[in-house]
């Protein structure tokens, strides 16, 4: 059996976690058989999405944490290409 289109749009879930000063992202699958099929610069763009959605919802000292994870990832991103 193909899956051919899953009801979920998002590939990964972002949240944050540690302190306030030295916290970071993490990242889970939302369905695991994505983990299979996907290149470095899809889950790069996963991540990326993921945390602009994350981004809407957080606090002050959350939403430093989540920018500066954009911006590595944008320039993550801007180095595979």
């Amino acid at each position: 059996m193909n899956i051919g289109n899953s009801e979920v749009n998002h590939i990964l879930i972002a949240k944050t976690c540690g302190c306030t000063s030295s916290g970071r992202v993490a990242y889970s699958f939302v369905d695991t058989y994505h983990a299979l099929c996907l290149d470095r610069k899809e889950i790069i763009v996963a991540e990326l999405q993921a945390c602009e959605r994350l981004l809407k919802y957080a606090d002050e000292p959350e939403s430093r944490i989540i920018q500066r994870e954009i911006d590595d990832l944008k320039f993550a991103l801007d180095l595979i290409e």
